[in-house]
Parts: C-alpha cells; structure tokens; sequence
C-alpha cells in the first residue's frame, strides 16, 4: 500500500472521531452523585443538609443525584455517613449512522441474515439456543415498541435529565425510542426470525427497554446509573427475568473518576448479571480511558469488519479486520481492564480512491424496517446476544465471570485476529484476542 493511501485513511479517521467525541465526559457544573456508606440513612442525610435531590438510589447503592450549591457539596463530602461525591458528567452512544451504507425502509422486506450474525455464526435453526426465556436491557435511546421485529418486556424505565431536573419514569413504554440507536442495538440482539426485516443473534430473548441517553443519543453518568439502579431493582422480578445488559455508551474517563458508577455495574455482577458493553470508537484511546469499558467487571467488546470489503488499486480490507474507529486495550487477566473479545461493528470497509468507505451493520430501525449503523455499539449486542444464548444453555445460571472466559475462550483466530487496520493511527495493542464464535461458544458442530 502506498503511503499517500495511508495517509487519506487516517485524515478520514480523524475527522469521523473527533465529530463523535466532541462534550462527552464533560462535567456538569452544579450537579453531584452522591453514594452513602453502607446502612447510612438518605432521608437522614438529605434532612441534615437540607438538601433536596432529584432522585433518590436504592438497589445499586444507597444515595442520590441532584444540583447542590459548593458549599453543600463540600460539607456532604466531610459528613461521615458519606463515602462519594462526584461530579455528573455527560455520556453518549457508541454507535453512528453510515454514510453511504443504506438508508431505512418503512415497509418490511423479506428477512435477511446480517453479515455480522452470520460472521459469529449465530444461524438459526444450527445453534440449538435463541434467547428463549432470557431478559436483555438495552440501556440506551430506547427501543421501539411498535416495530414487528422486536419483542419487548412489560416493564420499561425512562431517566432523562429535563429543564436541568434528573426526571425517571416507569411504564408499559416510557422507553420507547426517540433516537433510533437503541432500536438498532436492539435488534442485533434479537430481532425475531420470522420471515421480515433481519434476525438477530438470540432471536427469541426479550428485550428491556432502559433510556438513559435523549433524542440526541447524549445522557449523564447520573441517567445511567439510574438505569442500572432499576434494572437492579426489577431483574429477578420481571418475566423473562434480566440476565443481561449492554450499554453500546461510553465517555472519556478513568477507573476511578466515579466511583458510584463504578459500584452500580458492581451491584449487577453480584446479581449474577453480565454487563457488556462497547470499547469505544476513538482509535487514538484505549478501554482503560474509557468509562464503563475501563471497569473490569464487564465485557468490553472492540470492533471489526463482517466481510472482505471491495477491492481498490489491487487492495482490499479483509474480514476480521480491526475497524478503522475502534478503540482497543490489551485485556488484563490481573486487573480485568482490556477488550475480552471483538465482535462486528461493521459489515465491510470498502477503500475508494484511497479512503475508507464503511457499510454499517444492517439492523432494525425506529419507525419500522431497517437501516444501517457502524461502531463499537453494534459489536457490544452481537457479544450481548451471544452471552443470552449462554444463559439459556445455562438454565439461566452462570455468572459473569464464567461467561466471559467461555466468550474468550472460544473466540475464533485467536493469536491472528483482529488483523491490524491499514489506518496510519492504528497502533496493534499487543493482543489479538480473536473473534466472538457463537457456534464455538454454544458447542454447536455444524450438520
């Protein structure tokens, strides 16, 4: 390749992340989280310092969010009965529309197998596991209740963040979609085999509809910790029970930055709930400054190309390849930070006169049909279906950690993959943990 065509590929790059990545993990001046210490009392403390939150956690952790003056915050940060006070800060979706890649159909159109379940080899009718009775919340934009091809859950949860006001709302379909991502993610996990639009990697696991991201695809740590904070409180009671959650979302951030945060995804592992989630689609960052992707309790997925892409001046970028947006990390088995595994983000990457030209994952779209859209927020729900197919192997019980070395060990080119992306930003993170296997991960032997 020459030199001039490495060269494009990284100016197309860089101008792609840095219009995703502009605000994300700003702060938000005025508004804290607050985690209190075990047994502590949150009437008592918020009575004490005559505050008055927006809303009060109970199932994740004892506290609350809200706007506090400096001088509250400061005196809630000495209190005894307090263990964090932490600045809220602004978070987004993963994930992106494609230029180029295919726009929505409104009426349905014969079902189609997308290239990335076919990649994983998530085949209906081979793999002897679909989902069935396997809860997954989508934590994200929402998921569309109206669109034929997804299955939702009767309880759905709202945490949107209104005239400054964190507001949270449960019902029927508080989460209904508003932005298209999240109905988009959701059906990579499970859009319904049933002879239209798409099939999704575990086509019979019903869906939990969990906003905590606006119409923009834009939320706050405090709307996703809020999220995680339901979810928590309704996982075994709701019917098919959440074993599962993905958050195709991410910020700039540090291991420690919320610890609150942090302690939420914590509490779903200890229920026994894997959480995955999305690397990240800054090529220049790794997972370890990237927030939830950073916390060794979930599964941080990375990105790759479904299929060959079509080939320029005798090249071409091969399935399997490292996405030319994905944030990576080698995994650490002693701290647990790093990409466990990398799955599609994308169905090919076309090179035309000497730039990349990505064709999204094909997935379910808000308003009916279907549409297209790449990045790592669409390889976190293939790795998402794949863990709820496990799941129902299980008999609904396997833990999190357990899930994870079967996803790792199983992946398929381990040591070759993900090859190296001809991007001049690409840095090789020194592992090539392989490709997530459905038919590997389940035992399934093809016919």
């Amino acid at each position: 390749m020459s030199n001039h065509l490495f060269r494009n590929l990284g100016l197309a790059l860089s101008v792609a992340v840095s219009a995703h990545a502009q605000n994300s993990g700003d702060k938000v001046p005025g508004r804290f989280i607050v985690e209190l210490k075990p047994g502590a009392s949150v009437p008592a403390v918020v009575a004490k310092h005559a505050v008055l939150p927006d809303v009060v956690f109970s199932d994740a952790f004892r506290g609350f969010a809200g706007d506090l003056p400096p001088g509250k915050a400061a005196a809630l940060k000495l209190d005894p009965s307090v263990l964090s006070v932490v600045e809220d800060r602004v978070i987004g979706a993963h994930g992106k529309p494609t230029a180029g890649g295919g726009g929505g159909t409104i009426t349905r159109t014969a079902e189609v197998l997308p290239a990335g379940v076919a990649r994983i080899g998530a085949i209906p009718g081979v793999i002897a596991q679909t989902g069935s009775g396997i809860g997954v919340a989508v934590v994200d934009t929402g998921v569309d209740f109206k669109h034929p091809d997804l299955v939702l859950g009767a309880k759905s949860f709202k945490a949107i963040i209104s005239r400054t006001k964190l507001q949270l709302s449960e019902g029927p379909t508080v989460g209904q979609d508003d932005n298209g991502h999240g109905t988009h993610v959701g059906g990579i996990i499970a859009a319904r085999h049933d002879g239209y639009d798409v099939i999704g990697v575990a086509p019979e696991a019903t869906l939990y509809a969990v906003k905590v991201l606006d119409s923009a695809g834009s939320g706050y740590d405090s709307t996703v910790i809020a999220g995680l904070d339901w979810v928590a409180k309704n996982a075994a009671t709701v019917v098919p029970p959440i074993k599962v959650v993905n958050m195709s979302l991410g910020r700039p951030g540090t291991l420690g930055d919320n610890s609150s945060y942090r302690t939420a995804v914590k509490k779903l592992r200890d229920l026994g709930i894997t959480v995955v989630v999305s690397a990240g689609n800054d090529q220049s960052k790794e997972v370890s400054a990237v927030v939830p992707a950073t916390y060794p309790e979930v599964i941080a997925v990375a990105s790759t190309s479904a299929k060959a892409g079509t080939d320029d001046i005798g090249w071409f970028i091969g399935s399997d390849t490292a996405s030319y947006f994905t944030t990576d990390g080698a995994y650490n088995s002693t701290t647990g930070i790093g990409v466990s595994i990398s799955a599609p983000g994308e169905d090919q990457e076309n090179i035309v006169s000497g730039y990349i030209q990505g064709v999204g994952i094909l997935s379910t779209r808000l308003g009916g049909g279907t549409t297209r859209m790449s990045g790592t927020s669409m390889s976190s729900p293939h790795t998402t279906g794949v863990v709820a197919l496990l799941y129902q192997q299980a008999g609904g019980a396997i833990s999190p950690e357990a899930v994870r070395s079967k996803i790792m060990t199983t992946a398929m080119k381990v040591g070759s993959a993900p090859f190296n992306s001809p991007t001049s930003g690409y840095t090789f993170d020194g592992v090539r943990e392989g490709v997530l296997d459905a038919l590997n991960a389940t035992g399934t032997t093809l016919p």
